[in-house]
């Protein structure tokens, strides 16, 4: 059994920790809320923007590369939103998980993959494993902010847009500290990996293709019953004119939709972040309680030993006095 100064040195360093623990689960739990409603408040945006664009592809005639499914693509671009800091549990470890099976899965297919990070946790983890990046950014992964984060989706927009074939030059997008190569090769098709917000205790890694859009096919089943002729009930679509060309419309919309879409996916990401740290320090602070009960039972049971050894001393003592007396 451990000494009493062992115990109580245990003990104090476990409480030290837990008010750690403690004051990062009040601030996640301050910060989810935010999120959330930065979630909510985006999403029709990034939604509405995606049917349209949706819609386009699945009714119009109109060719354009955002609209059709790439053909003998031969270059990919992949965009991993992670943390900047830890503390988050499994957050990040899911997430670089089902980015390295889509890398994986590209790459099998023939393709070679263009790796973009957000978060410094990601960074750290691709240098770590000597994986080259064709961009990094931090900062932006707790408190998104569009303007700040707005290069990165810039050049994924360029990329796509000079394709599969062609190099560009990106250092109008990697920000003027960058010392590197600035010429990029274009992509043909872009995807991004990032944490799906569901709930406070739900957060699912997702994987996404951005570029060229995924068309949505909708099939109506043919009632042969009176309802055919209600024509109430008959949803018509009407057909819709471009001013200017569809050509033109699709080349505006698709930096402003890559940069809707993706932005929409930082803001989920961030309050998943929130969520899983809230959730990991609970655990933690809950696991430091349970053991700074145990530690303080063990010294409890420690001192209580020790006083009735002190005790039994004694007595034996006084025996011995008593019995040394007598035989005077």
């Amino acid at each position: 059994m451990a000494n009493m100064r062992e115990l109580r040195d245990r003990i104090k360093s476990v409480n030290s920790t837990k008010k750690i623990t403690k004051a990062q689960e009040l601030i996640a739990t301050s910060q989810i809320s935010k999120a959330q409603a930065r979630v909510e408040a985006a999403q029709p945006f990034a939604d509405q923007i995606t049917a349209i664009l949706t819609d386009l592809a699945s009714a119009s005639s109109v060719q354009h590369r955002m609209l059709n499914e790439p053909e003998d693509a031969t270059r990919s671009a992949v965009l991993v939103v992670t943390s900047d800091r830890g503390m988050c549990g499994g957050y990040n470890h899911n997430v670089l998980k089902e980015a390295a099976e889509l890398i994986a899965f590209l790459e099998e297919a023939g393709r070679e993959v263009d790796i973009y990070v957000l978060g410094n946790k990601g960074i750290v983890y691709y240098t770590f494993r000597e994986v080259e990046l064709a961009g990094s950014w931090h900062g932006h992964s707790q408190k998104p902010d569009y303007q700040e984060a707005r290069p990165a989706f810039q050049l994924l927009s360029a990329a796509f847009a000079a394709g599969g074939e062609a190099t560009f030059d990106a250092s109008e997008y990697l920000g003027s500290d960058y010392s590197g190569d600035t010429t990029r090769k274009g992509v043909d098709e872009v995807h991004i990996v990032y944490t799906q917000f569901k709930s406070m205790l739900t957060q699912t890694p997702r994987a996404r293709r951005l570029a060229p859009i995924e068309t949505r096919v909708e099939v109506e089943e043919l009632d042969l019953g009176e309802d055919m002729l209600d024509t109430s009930k008959t949803d018509f679509k009407p057909e819709v004119t471009f001013e200017p060309d569809a050509d033109t419309l699709l080349d505006n919309l698709l930096p402003r939709y890559m940069s809707t879409r993706a932005f929409a996916s930082l803001l989920e990401s961030a309050a998943s972040e929130s969520a899983a740290r809230r959730t990991a320090m609970k655990s933690a602070t809950d696991n430091a309680t349970e053991l700074v009960e145990g530690l303080s039972r063990e010294a409890n049971q420690a001192r209580q030993a020790q006083i009735t050894q002190e005790i039994s001393e004694i007595v034996g003592g006084a025996g011995a006095l008593a019995a040394s007396a007598g035989s005077d």
